[in-house]
């Protein structure tokens, strides 16, 4: 953060933690951020387009208006693009009320004042959420710490796959220490071997691990397994944007693996087409696994049993088909140090990119009392655990997590492990995304274009290194030069 701007911050902060008067003026409200007409106040929530699609949203607003009808409070759905700018909307009275987003993009906004501070005492569930996931929504200025955001759900990266399209006899072939687990879901040296066999086998018909690779939050393992990072720490712990890690320690042997993974894979993997369509191609074999997050199982769900309706069986028998065999596993949790995909080595802990998503209030808001009751409502037990059914996310609420145990329990270890390396909440984590996929992007068609017998640009570890340092500069200049 800017140090000129740290005392306006911190005075803006305190104020909404003591007012509930609106950050912006009548005119603005006018417009329609949030009303009160007839003495009724109406909220505008802003959620995903995942829980829009496939009607969580619909659940929480009609139980929600149910819930409060007699009181005077009712919410209805923004009706705005999911990644619509509460910077550059909220102002105008354009924006939301309640925002639902990743931690990163919310704590952006916080730093910018467009987000409220909050007590986390004001709502029921404070105690039930892990400091970890209070962590992704705090901000430090001048020594104070502010909560701006409600968490609901963790993400990290997850292997999706169909278990009926496991090999056959995989328990003699591929499970070598026979803990009932195939190696090719353990390690990924195991996994390129066995994606290597699926596409000749198959004469480039069908693959097996296929990914978006210029996806960082999809690839991030191949920078952090290797002792990469975001962004440095200060000595009292805060994020230091100025320190950036991605071509540090040995993250060039790390971009090595991703290169010779990418080999192997359909040339899909180098756009944004493979995001679409990993849902549809998993569920129909022609790949045998992919990479998304918890909150996306929903779409595979509904690709594969859509399959096993094509081949003859009911709604319900699809359905409950779908549910046996769609398998969602953590990423494969050893890699090679030497980052030589076909040594066989499993030796480093695979630590992927995480993120929080949760709640925020706009600052713009005239309802701030009414906004608190909405999000209340909508982390409460009841709510979480019907959006982990809808969508499949993994709640940071502890008693919900226990509850539906699996893969959220396997998540949360992996957190406190340090397995996942959440997403620094800063503004200036907005400056990485596009340099970083480019790159991405380039080295894997690197593969490609060593198979096409052109010239490549990563032939060594010295020349991916050298891209690494120019993609960090890169990086540094949109944080502290350009933005000058």
């Amino acid at each position: 953060m800017i140090n000129g701007g740290k005392k306006a911050i911190s005075l803006m902060l305190a104020m909404t933690m003591l007012s509930t008067v609106s950050a912006c003026g009548k005119s603005g409200a006018a417009k329609g951020a949030s009303s009160a007409e007839d003495g009724e106040i109406t909220l505008r929530i802003l959620e995903n387009d995942t829980a829009k699609e496939k009607g969580y949203l619909d659940e929480l607003l009609t139980a929600f208006n149910e819930e409060y009808k007699d009181k005077g409070i009712q919410a209805v759905d923004a009706n705005m693009e999911e990644y619509s700018n509460l910077a550059e909307n909220g102002p105008y009275g354009y924006g939301p009320d309640v925002i639902y987003q990743a931690n990163d993009k919310l704590m952006a906004y916080a730093e910018d004042k467009h987000i409220l501070a909050l007590n986390r005492e004001d709502f029921e569930c404070a105690d039930k959420i892990p400091d970890e996931a209070w962590n992704a929504f705090t901000l430090s200025v001048d020594g104070k710490q502010y909560t701006c955001g409600i968490p609901i759900n963790v993400q990290e990266p997850m292997l999706f796959y169909r278990k009926d399209m496991l090999p056959e006899g995989w328990e003699s072939n591929w499970d070598g220490d026979g803990n009932g687990i195939p190696d090719f879901l353990e390690d990924w040296s195991s996994l390129y071997k066995y994606s290597e066999e699926v596409v000749n086998t198959s004469n480039g018909e069908k693959y097996g691990l296929v990914a978006p690779c210029n996806d960082l939050y999809m690839m991030a393992e191949f920078f952090f397994s290797y002792g990469g990072y975001i962004f440095g720490k200060t000595e009292d712990g805060a994020v230091n944007s100025e320190d950036i890690g991605f071509a540090k320690k040995d993250a060039a042997k790390g971009m090595m693996a991703l290169k010779q993974f990418s080999g192997i894979m359909s040339e899909e993997c180098l756009d944004d087409s493979i995001k679409q369509s990993r849902y549809s191609k998993v569920a129909d074999g022609t790949y045998f696994c992919s990479i998304s997050t918890p909150d996306t199982y929903v779409l595979f769900h509904d690709r594969l049993k859509e399959v096993y309706q094509n081949e003859g069986l009911s709604e319900s028998e699809a359905d409950e088909k779908a549910s046996e065999n769609l398998g969602m596993v953590e990423l494969p949790a050893k890699l090679p140090s030497s980052g030589d995909l076909t040594s066989g080595e499993k030796d480093i802990d695979t630590i992927v990119m995480g993120g929080v998503n949760g709640y925020g209030i706009s600052a713009y808001t005239e309802h701030r009392e009414a906004c608190i009751e909405f999000v209340n409502f909508a982390s409460s037990y009841d709510m979480v655990k019907k959006r982990a059914d809808i969508l499949g996310i993994a709640p940071t609420r502890s008693d919900a997590a226990s509850d539906l145990g699996g893969v959220t329990s396997m998540i949360f270890d992996s957190l406190n492990a340090g397995h996942i390396y959440l997403m620094p909440s800063v503004k200036a984590v907005d400056q990485i995304w596009d340099p970083v996929g480019t790159l991405l992007s380039d080295v894997a068609k690197d593969a490609f274009r060593e198979k096409k017998n052109e010239t490549v640009k990563y032939a060594d570890e010295s020349q991916m290194q050298e891209a690494l340092e120019g993609t960090s500069k890169s990086i540094y200049d949109a944080i502290y030069t350009l933005s000058n």
